[in-house]
Order: structure tokens, then sequence, then C-alpha cells
């Protein structure tokens, strides 16, 4: 008898255990998100070893983020974009700064070296874009302040981290001066080669064929991965480019169609994403590192709500908003993930520091998620008057 291929028994476990798992979790009114993460620890190689190499759960994973940037560009009219970010600016780099005080300051009571303890503290920079965005009901990030100063926040986040990894690789030699100055330069020769493909070659062949439903489908996500590839070729992430790809098309009127038929294949690498932070995580030092990670991820869930009121309120936003964005943010993030696997390679930090880095991240996404879905609005709740999309 042959055996079923790996992809498609991959397939079966993730999404028949994340069925099963995700059923038990709407039952006691957890996040789909946590099932997601909990299964894949389940099923890795520290759980039931059904699957032992979890590089593809991985990689396949990475494309939901590529497709959440991809939508979350086309969700911008880049006028109202260049405002939001021009007055919450200051919020995120302020924040950004506050954040990596605390981290830097409780990873030293913990006993950490100072370039550990600098680099945890970057770590606790961010907050994750994936769920920022996937627990903002549509109605919100569509016609709503907070949903806009959400974004805003998340977006300069964004940017500040790519940053932060650009100097981390001029730190490990893995990028040169010249190089890192060629990227630089590479950024609006990338928005300029998207600005007028748009113009001159999308929406051309949009105009002609926008009854063909299925066509606009593959035309969107050919040019979502085409200017992702792209981007990455010219020495910039794959992440800004479909970022790019996104904005570009943003103020034509098919948008929001794409949007709406792109949500389902979004969704459906999304919980590979998650799933594959499950599996990849090593319980090898887990007693050893739950302690330091429990007081990591308690410090950073209880100060990024009481920093965002704080900054908020300063610049005049109402008491309510300001709280909902802490607790929407209030969690570390996947480029904190991704600041952590590069400082692990290249032995910036010791193994035993990483996986509590890890442990803290996963906290903050699991009790985050929780206490966002449990108060306030989204497209997850658990209870009907709070259910919405």
């Amino acid at each position: 008898m042959e055996h079923t291929p790996i992809i498609v028994y991959l397939m079966f476990l993730i999404f028949t255990g994340t069925a099963i798992l995700a059923t038990v979790a709407l039952l006691t009114h957890q996040s789909l998100l946590i099932a997601y993460i909990v299964l894949g620890a389940i099923m890795g190689p520290w759980g039931l070893k059904l699957i032992n190499d979890s590089t593809i759960i991985q990689q396949t994973g990475d494309i939901g983020i590529i497709f959440l940037l991809f939508l979350l560009g086309l969700d911008l009219q880049p006028q109202n974009l260049f405002h939001s970010l021009r007055k919450m600016s200051i919020i995120a780099l302020c924040s950004s700064l506050l954040f990596f005080a605390t981290g830097l300051t409780v990873c030293w009571f913990l006993g950490y070296s100072a370039n550990e303890c600098s680099l945890l503290g970057i770590i606790a920079m961010f907050s994750s874009t994936i769920i920022g965005i996937k627990l903002l009901p549509t109605t919100i990030l569509h016609h709503q302040h907070t949903g806009g100063l959400v974004v805003s926040i998340l977006l300069i986040q964004d940017i500040i981290a790519i940053a932060v990894l650009f100097g981390l690789n001029l730190i490990t030699n893995h990028t040169s001066m010249l190089h890192l100055i060629a990227m630089i330069g590479a950024f609006p020769v990338l928005m300029a080669i998207a600005y007028l493909s748009q113009k001159y070659i999308l929406s051309w062949l949009i105009a002609r064929f926008d009854q063909v439903h299925e066509y606009i489908f593959i035309l969107s996500i050919g040019w979502c991965l085409c200017l992702t590839e792209l981007s990455y070729a010219m020495g910039l992430s794959q992440n800004i480019g479909a970022f790019i790809a996104g904005i570009s098309l943003a103020s034509h009127p098919i948008a929001n169609y794409i949007t709406e038929s792109l949500k389902p294949l979004r969704d459906f690498f999304l919980i590979v994403f998650f799933f594959s932070i499950g599996a990849t995580f090593s319980f090898q030092y887990f007693h050893h590192i739950i302690i330091a990670a429990s007081i990591f991820a308690g410090v950073m869930l209880i100060s990024k709500p009481i920093i965002f009121h704080w900054l908020l309120r300063y610049v005049g936003e109402i008491k309510p908003v300001c709280w909902e964005i802490g607790v929407r943010l209030g969690q570390m993030s996947e480029f904190s993930l991704l600041v952590i696997y590069l400082a692990f390679d290249t032995h910036l930090l010791q193994p035993e520091t990483a996986y509590m880095a890890e442990a803290a991240i996963i906290l903050t996404f699991v009790v985050s998620c929780y206490w966002t879905v449990l108060k306030y609005p989204t497209p997850l709740a658990t209870r009907k008057r709070l259910r919405r999309d």
C-alpha cells in the first residue's frame, strides 16, 4: 500500500486537528488562535511527534503573512494612510522606546547579560500585526477611528521592525553598508514600479476583464506574489513587497472585491502559520525558562496597555479608545520571533534565552487574544454581542 503524500498528510493533521480543537476552544470560550498554536505543540516534535520536520509548515505559514499584508495595503487609501501615519508616528516611536526600556529592565533583573537584555528589549518593542488585524472587525477597520489608529501604529512598528532586522544583519556581517544603502535606494524604485504597473497595466486589464471574477482573483494573487518576489530580489523584505502591492491597488474601485475574495485564502495560510509557531517550539528547556518567560510576558502584558493609554490620552484620544487600543496591541510580535531566530542563528542569544523569549511571546499571544476576545468586538468572539465582521 502506498503512503499518503506528505503534503496531504500534513494538511489532514492540521485541519482535522484544528476542526476538533477549535470546537473545544469555542465551547470553552477561548480564542481560535490559541487552538492553532496548541495544536501545533501537540502534533509537533515535542508532542505526539506526528510532524517531525516543521520546516515546510513554517514556510507555508509565512505565505499567510504575505497575504495579510497585501490585504492590509488594499484596505488603506494612500491619502488616508499618510494622514494617519503622520498623526501616529510620535505615538509609535515613543511607545517602542518605552517598551524597549521596559523589556531591557525586566530582563536585567532576571539576570541576563547586557547584550541579551538589549536584544530582549528589542523583542518587546513591537505588537503583532497578525493578531491586531485578525481580531479587528471589518466594520471597525473601515469605518471607525479606532481601526485607523491601530493600523497606523502597527504599520510604523512594522517599519521599525524591518529597520531593526536590517541593523542586526549589519552587526552580524550578513549585510555590508553598501548593500544596506542599495536596499534603501531600492524602496522608492519598487514604489515607482508598483505605481506605473498599476496605472498602465493592471488598471487596463481590470477594466477589460472585470466581469470575469476568476480572472480578477488570479490577477490579484499574481500581482501580490510578483511584487513580493521582486522586493526580495531587490534586497528588501517580501512583506514590504506584499504591502506595496496592496497599497498600489487601494485606490482602485475593485479593491474591496479583491479584499473579500482573498480572505479565505489568507485565513487558510494563517492557520498554518499559527500552527507552525506551536510545532517549532522546543520544550527542552521548558522547566528552566517558564518562570522567567511568565514574568517577562506578564510585565509586557500589563505595561503595554498602560503605556498606550497614557500616550494616546496625551494626544487627546478619549479614555475608552485608549484602553481598547492598548489591549488590542498588548502582545509581542511575529517580528519578535524573526529577531529571535536571527539572533539565535548568529549566536547572539544562548539557546535557553532564545526559548525563554519565544515562550514569552507565545504567552502574550495567548493571554492577549483571550483578553481581547472576551472584552472587545472581534470576528472570533465567543459571545454573540461581541462577534462582528
